[in-house]
């Protein structure tokens, strides 16, 4: 075994609290592809930049290889000092390191690296951020959420680059798929400590299971060892007479454990409000289109969208899924077509861009939209705190402002809000960005059980197999032009059908091209054993015409032989050239045709 070139062992970190990290541990060896996961919350992304030397452990031994680079993807890059992306990205690089690295990065992640930093979108950002960790190619890379805000495309390469890296990688994501194509192996942060899995994520959950009942069944024996030993205490012949020390410690000592045993984080645990049933048909969409200057979005599209539908739209960014999105709901006009809403529509959103939050609130205001300290839920009165419990929020963070949660607590504070708000008619953009996999499993049940119609649009690819029914992508997936259609099924089916759909064009057209060579050779057969009347003419007449050419040509060749024509002329000499060309080529096309014709006669005859 390699020796590590990183290490993290026996990590304490607290933050006045509970801690956060209580002996948590990580070892780095040369291509380890290690995908770290726990809760919101448990501690990653302080693990992670522990590791990268962002953040001092309170205790516990940090090693780094001092051979060895190391590059940590910054959730909000600071781009101060730089006037270009590509600036930006290049100043990532050290001695020797490829500079043409970061052009072909930032191509591919849709930058050209003029772009000016300070008008950056966040997604804009975070690709930047992406090419310069990984134009160096370190040792190890330390990505946190590489794939947020990034396209199906976009995450589709980044898997293939992380796989053919020679760096070793460290990896915290939501996207089930991505971490079960990258990671080898599987780093669980619970409860403050790590437990390390030799195998890549899709192993992770079902090994998760074991190591929770095995825990489980330990705490079980523990309680019934710690009722026996009360027995013998109270009723123990030997304990009416004398006390046993040492059994009263050992007793003392499970009762400790026992108490002290922090079980897993609970799960959330949500059920939607019902609004009233909409009608069976939701949307009806006919022949829409919207352009913007010469660039159509959205071609003529018809879609009937029923009561119970789940509809998840993909489609690189740019493509236009949020206009089509916006249009579908009745948001946004179509320049042509008309779309018609259903009747007892209750629309409910969830919006990626947390456009939604006001930062200063606190949670308990956001919840109840400031009217005290109750919220109806289902139709009933629910106090605020208690639905915060659900959703894995502590009673003494009810007033605390939203500015001080992270990314995926902010997520599942939103996911709270419209889960408490009646609606028939689910829109959810980007829902699973920093969700956990414990929440996003709660949002794919709710959406799946869901009574009404949802509209989706996302980039996890797994979350769309799990959920949708349906699939609207760009007719063409690497260069949308306007056209979009709808697949059955989820995002796997959807790759299965344009699949099998050019394959059938592949195979009409190979259908088509054999169909013309066998015309082409079954044409001189047609007069079954003999010459046709036109076969028989031109091979008479092509030798005369053969004839006709090489004189014109000798013809032009003549007058081309004066040395001074081109001097004194150039127009005719050139005039000329073109000419002897052109006869050339005609003779060369007769002398082949003439030969075809006369071993087809020999063939005949003979």
């Amino acid at each position: 075994m390699a020796p590590p070139i990183l290490k993290l062992d026996d990590i304490f970190l607290s933050f006045g609290g509970a801690p956060l990290l209580a002996g948590a541990a990580l070892q780095v060896e040369p291509g380890d592809k290690i995908c770290l996961v726990g809760r919101n919350g448990s501690g990653k992304s302080t693990l992670l930049k522990i590791a990268a030397g962002l953040v001092e452990a309170q205790s516990g031994e940090v090693f780094r290889h001092p051979a060895s680079t190391v590059r940590y993807l910054e959730q909000a890059p600071d781009f101060a000092d730089y006037k270009t992306v590509q600036a930006y990205a290049e100043a990532g690089l050290g001695p020797g390191d490829d500079p043409y690295r970061v052009t072909y990065l930032l191509s591919h992640l849709g930058l050209t690296g003029e772009e000016d930093p300070k008008n950056l979108s966040g997604g804009e950002a975070r690709r930047a951020a992406l090419a310069r960790v990984l134009a160096p190619e370190p040792d190890i890379l330390l990505l946190d959420e590489p794939t947020n805000h990034l396209d199906l495309p976009t995450i589709e390469w980044l898997e293939g680059e992380l796989q053919k890296s020679r760096s070793a990688l460290v990896l915290i994501s939501h996207d089930r798929r991505f971490l079960e194509k990258v990671s080898t192996a599987t780093v669980w942060l619970d409860r403050g400590t790590s437990r390390r899995l030799d195998r890549g994520f899709a192993h992770f959950e079902a090994w998760r299971d074991q190591v929770l009942e095995a825990e489980e069944l330990e705490q079980h024996k523990l309680g019934k060892a710690i009722e026996r030993e009360e027995h013998w205490l109270r009723y123990g012949v030997t304990a009416r007479r004398k006390r046993n020390m040492r059994r009263l410690g050992e007793l003392q000592t499970m009762r400790s454990q026992y108490r002290g045993h922090k079980g897993p984080q609970g799960s959330v645990q949500a059920t939607i409000s019902d609004a009233q049933e909409s009608g069976k048909l939701v949307i009806e969409a006919d022949k829409i289109t919207k352009t913007y200057g010469d660039r159509p979005i959205v071609t003529p599209f018809s879609i009937r969208v029923h009561r119970g539908d789940c509809i998840g739209l993909v489609g690189p960014n740019g493509a236009g899924k949020t206009t089509l999105l916006k249009m579908l709901t009745g948001q946004l006009a179509p320049d042509t077509g008309t779309i018609k809403l259903g009747t007892n529509l209750e629309i409910a959103t969830l919006d990626q861009k947390r456009e939604d939050l006001n930062l200063d609130d606190t949670l308990a205001h956001y919840l109840t939209d400031g009217r005290g300290e109750n919220l109806l839920v289902n139709g009933e009165q629910r106090h605020v705190t208690g639905y915060m419990k659900e959703f894995l929020f502590q009673p003494e963070q009810a007033r605390t402002p939203i500015k001080n949660l992270s990314g995926g607590e902010r997520a599942r504070l939103m996911l709270a809000r419209m889960l408490a708000r009646p609606s028939n008619l689910l829109i959810l953009d980007e829902p699973t960005n920093d969700l956990d996999i414990e929440t996003l499993d709660l949002l794919q049940e709710v959406v799946a059980g869901f009574p009404g119609t949802v509209i989706l649009v996302s980039h996890d690819r797994d979350f769309l197999d799990r959920t949708v029914t349906s699939t609207i992508a760009p007719a063409v997936p690497d260069a949308p032009d306007g056209r979009w259609i709808e697949y059955a099924g989820g995002y796997s089916d959807m790759l299965v059908q344009r699949k099998g759909a050019a394959d059938e064009r592949k195979k009409a057209e190979k259908a088509e091209k054999a169909k013309a060579q066998d015309t082409a050779v079954a044409e001189p057969s047609k007069a079954k054993g003999k010459l046709s009347f036109k076969q028989k003419f031109a091979l008479e007449n092509l030798p005369k015409e053969m004839a006709k050419a090489e004189s014109e040509i000798a013809k032009r060749e003549e007058k081309m032989a004066d040395p001074n024509l081109f001097t004194k002329d150039p127009a005719t000499f050139n005039r000329l050239a073109a000419e002897m060309e052109k006869f050339r080529d005609g003779l060369t096309k007769m002398e082949e045709e003439w030969l075809e014709l006369e071993m087809l006669r020999e063939e005949l005859e003979g």
